[in-house]
């Protein structure tokens, strides 16, 4: 593989906001889906679907990451400090924002000893005080291994990386449930993981195929793969397993085939957006890692104070609205945050 190539950048600020908004339609579908048997069947279908749709979030981020960075040579320490710095402050912030809120809903109690409450809220920085929260534990994690895999993938042949990556799957499979009993008790847990998307995302970006209809291809095999993530996890709800995501989980056979097939559609696409539109696309995208980080807060609060959610109206029309407004909403929020004098672009993501 070429150490560095020039490709269009439209196509990746594109499928990052695509999956920041997927991302939160994946959080809005949450509520329904946990209630199967509690909720009507239709609409539990209707947020399944969804769900299923969005799975290719996240999946994604790291992708473009592995993208835009593995091509590039480093130096490890420059390399973690800047990164680092960019990622982890922003994420202090507003993790004890949501230690606040935790607070204020009366979820956690502090007490008159400073000392237990600074332990507490030191507990909570370490497992994460929202639910979200736990992908910049991941991300962090993927920093410190960048700088290694990035020196793999810049000296590797082609045929190398595609043993990585067919590896890596091949380890994905057999650590589902169902092929449990064919794991063979080697150890190759240094192939699982989120790892794989970097090599996957940059894989995927440099390399051009030469297969007529490809778009066509990765459109049927995200649509299918939608359905089998979709109907999966219908035969899963309301057993003994349930609540079970083993056809949600990011780092899962299904989610890889619809992660890569959503990034090579974006790759491909032929579409050209205005100029206003790139504009607000482009405004968006720099508040991207924030509006991430608080988007959690904004739902809470829509949902408690508002009660706008997936019952706004029909789940069809109410899930992916609700997400919007969340979104318009958490984008205003960051913004003004970055605009706070001296710390605001900081603390803002």
């Amino acid at each position: 593989m070429p150490p560095a190539k020039p490709h269009n950048i439209d196509w990746i600020s594109n499928i990052r906001l695509v999956a920041l908004y997927a991302v939160i339609i994946l959080h809005v579908t949450s509520q329904p889906l946990m209630q199967y048997g509690k909720v009507p069947m239709s609409d539990w279908w209707v947020a399944d679907f969804f769900n299923a749709i969005v799975r290719f979030a996240v999946p994604v981020f790291v992708m473009v990451t592995g993208a835009l960075l593995l091509h590039r040579e480093y130096q490890i320490g420059s390399f973690l400090k800047k990164r680092l710095i960019r990622v982890v402050i922003p994420f202090i912030f507003w993790s004890l924002v949501y230690v606040g809120y935790s607070w204020y809903n009366e979820d956690i109690t502090f007490t008159d000893d400073a000392w237990r409450n600074i332990v507490m809220v030191l507990r909570l920085l370490k497992t994460g005080s929202a639910y979200h929260l736990w992908y910049v534990y991941m991300l962090i994690g993927l920093y410190f291994f960048i700088p290694v895999i990035g020196k793999f993938v810049r000296n590797a042949s082609e045929r190398e990386i595609l043993y990585f990556l067919a590896v890596w799957f091949v380890v994905i499979l057999l650590s589902q449930p169902y092929l449990l009993r064919y794991n063979p008790s080697v150890d190759m847990h240094y192939f699982a993981g989120f790892a794989g998307y970097l090599v996957l995302g940059h894989y995927l970006a440099f390399k051009d195929f030469a297969v007529k209809r490809l778009q066509l291809w990765m459109v049927l095999l995200f649509a299918a793969s939608v359905g089998l993530i979709a109907l999966g996890s219908r035969l899963l709800a309301g057993g003994s397993a349930w609540p079970g995501t083993m056809f949600y989980e990011p780092v899962s056979p299904l989610v890889v085939l619809l992660s890569g097939s959503a990034f090579m559609a974006f790759k491909l696409s032929k579409s050209t957006l205005s100029p206003g539109i790139k504009r607000v696309r482009d405004f968006a995208g720099n508040f991207n890692y924030g509006i991430y980080l608080a988007h959690a807060l904004i739902l809470f609060l829509l949902d408690d104070l508002l009660g706008i959610n997936y019952k706004l109206c029909t789940p069809v029309v109410s899930i992916p609205l609700t997400a919007l407004i969340c979104l318009l909403i958490t984008l205003a929020l960051v913004w003004v945050v970055n605009k706070i004098p001296l710390v605001g672009r900081w603390i803002s993501g």
